[in-house]
């Protein structure tokens, strides 16, 4: 999305918000057009990302179960408008900043079912296949016990 440094701030990817979803939605009205969803972009951009899992709940096709830990003393340093990863870790479910129990609870809620994916991209975990292996099991851990 926004990784970068000469895409930044914006990125290439326009579906970045719920404004651009509904102005999208309104563009392309078709019920084949949707959403990839992933709480940590969201989360990213200090937005609330259980709200959007109802308001969209018919065009959410795929989830992306990722997490992000952001790094306050770094924000106050550079501020949000830096490249991203000044400021923030993507993480493996359950070891940054979203609350997986709650983001289930509301997927329950909306009676999601459409597809989801853990998506490992934490550099605590890429160093070898054992710790790639290990990044699954912990990451499946963290978000089992809400299902």
């Amino acid at each position: 999305m926004y990784f970068t440094k000469d895409e930044w701030p914006g990125g290439q990817n326009l579906a970045s918000s719920p404004f651009m979803w509904k102005q999208m939605f309104t563009e392309i009205p078709s019920q084949y057009f949707g959403l990839s969803y992933d709480p940590s972009h969201l989360y990213l951009q200090r937005m609330d990302y259980l709200k959007p899992l109802r308001e969209f709940k018919d065009k959410i096709f795929h989830i992306h179960f990722k997490d992000i830990k952001l790094f306050s003393d770094k924000i106050d340093e550079y501020g949000i408008f830096t490249y991203p990863l000044r400021y923030m870790q993507p993480k493996i479910p359950g070891e940054g900043g979203i609350d997986w129990e709650k983001f289930i609870k509301v997927l329950k809620e909306t009676s999601y079912q459409g597809y989801a994916c853990i998506e490992i991209e934490d550099k605590d975990y890429e160093d070898s296949f054992t710790s790639v292996k290990q990044a699954i099991k912990n990451s499946y851990d963290n978000i089992v016990k809400f299902i």
